[in-house]
């Protein structure tokens, strides 16, 4: 079995025998992810021995392996590798070990877990139990992983840890880079607790096809073996992505940068109707695809960029991570089917509307219940993107569309951050200086803490038109003291208010919630906590004296009234 995705070229092969066992507990699979899907998430291989003298050992080892390979490649591609195979065991996990109590057809079943997963030039291990991974490189044939059983003797058997014994994981994690005709071998105890370390390296060195060499480690086993099940996977390394290359710039391949198109004319099928804004590294035109009629708005990289690597995978960053994203509260990037585009640019839906700094600019100022609805919308937006494990690093008043009929859209990913994709080096830290936190200005690359306190600048500032620092010149250096309480500039916003953006906009990470969907929290029970406006007491009760002067005064009148009429 042969794969070339995107510059890495493996090649697989697997082997298992239910040896002299009633029936075979092990499981063993590769997935190669279809073309064009997962391409950042790579080749995954896995290997499960269920528990023996427990039922279900099987069921256990077969639904960890399938369930641990469909939730990988469905977690977003912007988690990057470790996050999302994280994520993908720990539900394989907890279902098996649910089934495990409530089913009593699988009382107690359990399964032992080993997983190499090959993305770029890395290779990410998973593992739990007493299955095995090894490496044959230019640095000998190692084991990759440690057992998890009591200890040696006949202990060697009994397992500390599994999937499905506890609803906790506590599984191995490592990585570590590959190169070139490196070969990977994962195996059941089967097969290692059968052949010594050096039968198992002669018998990788002898370079036969994985698929021969998967089988020739099972039939070794089997004859030196006491009977049980042996399982091997073998995947070869034939060739990897250039090291110097991105992965993003491999998955959008080399789309010119041309000149923006004018308007009247039609590109790739858009026609470019009106020139939306004319900025220093794009310019955004409103199109109608010509096919469906539909409003969009096409965002082109400026020529003058087109030599720059580093903002030429800004805005490949951008186009990718946003085509990932599904939030009503974060700006969409449409993919296009493959061919049709010919050249770089991306788009987006157009969102009639304006920026929130557009909204600042003019009067009246905003009102709490507007302001603070704004605030958490934008809230939910930033946090769908940490969900994704991408951080913005550039939250700011001018990068949030407030569309017309009550919507919000965060836009403009360009800088963002994500795991497993090459940051890129630019003079000066990525994001707006009035809006980024001290950590970022000390040169961090950026985190959810990070992200925060800039919607914590953009709320107080949304409210006030001032920076609680001060505004930062870019390239200095500010020292933070405190911030100007909210109340010293809008005396009428309610104490609450002020505490939370206080919190928000700490300087010491450590002091700031814990999250932006705390920080929503409090702003959506700080709302509701409000009182109803005061009603206005009644004159007896603010003035007793004049109340009954007045009344006396009516009746007076009245009585003049009645005797006038006598």
């Amino acid at each position: 079995m042969a794969r070339s995705d995107h510059d890495l070229r493996i090649e697989a092969g697997f082997a298992t025998e239910t040896g002299k066992r009633p029936d075979n507990q092990d499981y063993v699979a590769v997935c190669l992810a279809p073309l064009g899907a997962g391409a950042l998430h790579g080749v995954v291989g896995a290997v499960a021995d269920g528990v023996g003298g427990h039922k279900g050992g099987r069921v256990a080892a077969e639904t960890c392996v399938r369930a641990f390979m469909d939730g990988y490649y469905s977690q977003p591609e912007t988690l990057g590798v470790a996050r999302a195979a994280s994520r993908a065991l720990e539900a394989a996990n907890r279902w098996i070990a649910w089934q495990a109590r409530v089913d009593p057809a699988l009382e107690g079943m359990a399964t032992t877990f080993s997983a190499l997963v090959l993305a770029r030039r890395t290779a990410s291990i998973l593992h739990i139990g007493d299955t095995r991974v090894y490496r044959l490189g230019v640095g000998g044939f190692e084991l990759l992983t440690r057992d998890h059983v009591l200890g040696g003797g006949e202990m060697r058997h009994v397992l500390r840890r599994a999937i499905g014994l506890e609803d906790a994981l506590p599984v191995d994690q490592s990585s570590c880079a590959v190169a070139p005709h490196d070969r990977f071998l994962l195996c059941s105890d089967g097969v290692h607790g059968a052949l010594r370390h050096a039968d198992l390296r002669a018998l990788m060195a002898e370079r036969r096809s994985p698929q021969e060499t998967a089988t020739h480690i099972v039939e070794a086993a089997l004859a030196a073996g006491d009977g049980d099940n042996a399982t091997a996977l073998v995947i070869d390394i034939l060739d990897l992505p250039p090291s110097d290359e991105s992965a993003l710039a491999r998955l959008f391949g080399d789309l010119p940068i041309r000149e923006p198109p004018k308007i009247g004319e039609s590109v790739d099928g858009f026609a470019i109707e009106e020139r939306l804004s004319d900025g220093r590294y794009s310019i955004l035109m409103r199109a109608r695809d010509e096919a469906s009629g539909a409003a969009l708005a096409l965002k082109f990289p400026h020529p003058r960029i087109a030599q720059d690597a580093s903002y030429r995978l800004a805005f490949v960053r951008e186009a990718w991570a946003a085509a990932r994203l599904r939030s009503p509260f974060v700006g969409e990037v449409i993919e296009l089917p493959a061919g049709r585009q010919s050249r770089l640019y991306s788009v987006m839906p157009f969102y009639a509307g304006e920026t929130l700094e557009q909204r600042l600019r003019r009067a009246p100022e905003l009102g709490l219940d507007e302001g603070v609805g704004i605030a958490i919308r934008l809230a939910r937006g930033l946090a769908a993107l940490h969900r994704c494990g991408i951080i913005h690093r550039d939250v700011k008043p001018d990068n949030v569309i407030l569309v017309a009929g009550g919507g919000l859209r965060l836009v403009d990913l360009g800088v963002c951050r994500a795991p497993d994709l090459e940051d890129f080096a630019l003079v000066d830290a990525p994001g707006t200086a009035s809006y980024m936190a001290p950590e970022l200005l000390a040169g961090a690359a950026g985190d959810e803490a990070s992200d925060l306190y800039a919607l914590g600048v953009s709320v107080y500032r949304m409210f006030c038109g001032a920076y609680p620092y001060g505004e930062v010149e870019p390239f200095s250096r500010p020292r933070f003291g405190r911030p100007k309480p909210l109340s010293a500039r809008r005396p009428d916003l309610p104490a609450w208010l002020d505490a939370a953006l206080r919190r928000a906009v700490a300087v010491d990470p450590r002091e700031r919630y814990g999250d932006v969907l705390e920080f929503a929290f409090e702003l959506e029970n700080g709302a509701a906590r409000m009182p109803p406006p005061p009603r206005p007491a009644p004159l007896y009760a603010r003035n007793p004296l004049l109340f009954w002067q007045g009344l006396s005064l009516a009746l007076t009148v009245l009585l003049a009234i009645s005797l006038m009429r006598r």
